[in-house]
């Protein structure tokens, strides 16, 4: 595949999937049913099991 091929590529079918990757990645967090999961994992972090001084 030379340059020109892989220019083409990317001005075509590359930009198409690239848009549907972040479409899809946008979208990813509000799918049905995950809205436990992402407070569980937005709190996550508080939640600890040991204490910051060991």
């Amino acid at each position: 595949m030379n340059y020109d091929q892989l220019r083409h590529l990317a001005d075509s079918y590359g930009l198409v999937v690239m848009a549907l990757v972040f479409l899809v990645l946008i979208a990813w967090p509000w799918r049905p049913g995950t809205g436990d999961a992402n407070t569980r994992a937005a709190h996550m972090i508080f939640d600890s099991e040991e204490s910051a001084d060991g």
